[in-house]
């Protein structure tokens, strides 16, 4: 009897908590955030694709799926490996698109406010198909890499010492074929790369496997490593 009513209790708060997350989105708001978007992408009636592709239908999208539109290869690669946007997964990519694609072409400055991010997101539930099925994204945990963590100077030895795992499947040479190279990456896009899988923002669960041991120490000598190398 007292798990039952347990399960209830979590059940019942379960609910209260999208409830809260539904009610804390403002889709008004977020068509005038989306002014700041509309450069590059655009959505409503007779939206085309421009610079960006059009985001009508985005939720339960393919990434990289949209006909006619010129994707960067690791987009396409993502929607290859299972990509689909979700709520949450456009929460992730609007606050810091390199975070979940590191060589995406969006070059945009993210927007780091979660309320904003809600509210956009609210908004873009407009032009889905099927909005009502479509669950709003709960405030997302935070998976920001914190200044101090790349700040941290690596080590490019220790770097080599440990890259073994990672030169099993990312050519040291540069060589893409099929896995994308990560020789010359900057150090900082590295960084949040590897933390994003830590912390399971990015998919794979291979890369997510390897990360999740690694310090921080061991991330920052990886990307300095990694970095200096060059094709």
């Amino acid at each position: 009897m007292l798990q039952r009513i347990a399960l209830m209790l979590l059940l019942a708060c379960a609910v209260a908590s999208k409830v809260v997350a539904a009610d804390s989105a403002d889709r008004e708001r977020g068509a005038k955030l989306f002014k700041q978007c509309v450069s590059c992408h655009k959505v409503g009636p007779k939206a085309r694709n421009g610079v960006g592709p059009h985001l009508n239908g985005v939720f339960g999208r393919r990434a990289g799926s949209v006909e006619g539109f010129r994707y960067s290869q690791d987009i396409r690669r993502a929607g290859v490996t299972g990509m689909v946007w979700t709520a949450d997964k456009l929460d992730v990519y609007i606050e810091n698109p390199q975070a979940l694609v590191s060589g995406t072409r969006m070059m945009f400055r993210g927007v780091k406010d979660p309320q904003d991010r809600r509210d956009v997101i609210a908004y873009l539930r407009r032009f889905s198909d099927n909005p009502r099925d479509i669950p709003e994204a709960a405030p997302t945990a935070e998976h920001a890499v914190a200044p101090e963590i790349l700040t941290i100077r690596g080590d490019p030895e220790y770097g080599e010492y440990l890259s073994g795992e990672c030169v099993t499947c990312h050519q040291p040479g540069g060589e893409d074929k099929g896995i994308p190279s990560i020789v010359g990456w900057p150090s900082d896009v590295f960084v949040i790369a590897m933390h994003a899988y830590r912390d399971r923002v990015r998919d794979s669960p291979v890369m997510q496997l390897i990360a999740e041991p690694l310090a921080n120490e061991d991330i920052a000598a990886l990307a300095a490593y990694f970095a200096q190398l060059r094709p």
